[in-house]
């Protein structure tokens, strides 16, 4: 009999796959002398970061039948991401200009009417998509239309019935709203039905304009039991129905700030995966407080990592990469 270990069930990332064009150089105007394709995407990235710290990842989502769909394809299949439920359109990819300041921080120009990633439908899902998936992983961007969201929360309800645990990072990119859009509309039933919500200072802020209290008494009033809050380099919050802390960060000098949350997120599920970390579960473990700092750490460990490189999917580290960083830093 066989004593080997079980592999770790799978981590289903949905939403958007897109091309984050990187400003590469000046020209004699003043202007970007070029712009460099990277493969992007905030749920592809997470996706990427899973597979690269060696846990069991796969993307859902849909890519066009362009170049740049062909490019996108084959990063996470190098990248060692699962692809079975990938759909494609004729659709074009969805492009990010990124332009990046003196301390690496990014700010995004979107070009995103009508592409392959707002097509995909809830007929789209793969039958038998969820079944032993450990969690389903969602972010706003694919809230941002009716038909894309319908299928999001879909997507959520399905992993719900199947025992899987839910993540929402906001990652919110208000660029990305229709013209008068209410956003808080359509974020915050998703977040309801979210088990694990992620955040950044700024989010949260966008989230309490009645003050943080008011926004966490309606975040416990959905599926939520674990809230983690993110700060750049500043210490992380965390906060469950019954208790709340922080962690520091690591201080490391930024490169590209662009995947750091999805380098964060794909450290936090990789760990819960690990521990099997089940919604009927998930109290037990965010009450053990030493193992939920040490997640907490190690998601860190690999946004902070991320940041000192360019791109995305080409930025996340190994797992091996992450440990050597937090075996130095302690």
């Amino acid at each position: 009999m066989s004593t080997d270990p079980a592999p770790p069930r799978p981590i289903l990332c949905f939403g958007e796959a897109l091309i984050d064009l990187h400003a590469s150089g000046v020209d004699a105007h003043g202007f970007a002398a070029s712009f460099v394709p990277f493969a992007g995407g905030a749920p592809a990235n997470v996706a990427v970061a899973v597979a690269r710290l060696g846990g069991n990842a796969r993307f859902a989502g849909m890519l066009s039948t362009d170049r740049f769909g062909d490019f996108l394809l084959d990063g996470l299949q190098r990248a060692g991401v699962g692809t079975a439920d990938v759909s494609r359109t004729a659709a074009p990819t969805a492009l990010a200009l990124v332009t990046l300041d003196a301390a690496g921080e990014r700010s995004f120009i979107f070009h995103r009417e009508r592409t392959a990633d707002l097509q995909f439908r809830v007929a789209d899902f793969r039958a038998g998509a969820f079944d032993g998936v450990a969690v389903f992983h969602v972010c706003s961007n694919c809230l941002t239309g009716p038909a894309i969201a319908d299928a999001t929360r879909e997507g959520m309800q399905r992993a719900h019935g199947a025992g899987a645990l839910v993540s929402m990072d906001l990652n919110l990119r208000p660029a990305l709203w229709p013209a008068g859009a209410d956003a808080l509309t359509q974020v915050w039933p998703a977040l309801h039905l979210a088990d694990v919500v992620k955040l950044s200072a700024e989010e949260f802020a966008w989230l309490a304009p009645d003050g943080e209290q008011a926004a966490l008494d309606r975040l416990w009033r959905g599926r939520a039991r674990l809230l983690v809050v993110t700060d750049g380099a500043r210490p992380m919050r965390w906060f469950h129905p019954d208790a709340e802390g922080e962690l520091p960060g690591y201080a490391v000098t930024v490169v590209d700030s662009t995947a750091a949350g999805d380098a964060f997120v794909g450290g936090l599920l990789c760990r819960l995966a690990e521990l099997d970390a089940t919604p009927d579960r998930l109290d037990h473990l965010v009450s053990q407080l030493p193992r939920l700092h040490a997640m907490l750490r190690f998601a860190a460990a690999c946004g902070a990592l991320t940041v000192t490189r360019q791109g995305s999917f080409a930025a996340m580290p190994s797992g091996a990469e992450v440990l050597d960083f937090m075996e130095k830093q302690a």
